[in-house]
């Protein structure tokens, strides 16, 4: 009997290997890998905006206010572990996943 895999379980498992093949060439280089950045909210010179890198075993996504006269502050940062990620990324934004592996798939080609 033939296994059939839905595409929704191919597309995690693919971002997932893009991820491991990323964060190998990240433990080489000791630099991550810029996944997406996003601008929530921009006001006077200074905005609010999520950066989501790569780095060797983990994905860490980091709110950050910056900009005109608000000094650079962290609001929230989450760690995830390579393995979590694909799933919560999907489930989240399929638009944003699908850029993250285009864009992974560019960079690692």
């Amino acid at each position: 009997m033939t296994k059939q895999v839905s595409f929704d379980t191919y597309a995690v498992r693919h971002l997932h290997d893009l991820l491991e093949r990323g964060s190998s060439a990240v433990e080489k280089t000791d630099t991550p890998i810029v996944l997406y950045r996003q601008i929530l909210e921009e006001e006077t010179g200074s905005f609010e905006e999520v950066v989501c890198t790569l780095t060797h075993g983990h994905v860490v996504e980091q709110r950050i206010v910056s900009g005109g006269p608000v000094p650079p502050n962290f609001h929230s940062q989450h760690v995830f572990e390579i393995s979590e990620y694909p799933v919560r990324l999907y489930e989240k934004s399929r638009e944003r996943f699908a850029n993250v592996v285009e864009m992974l798939e560019k960079e690692l080609d």
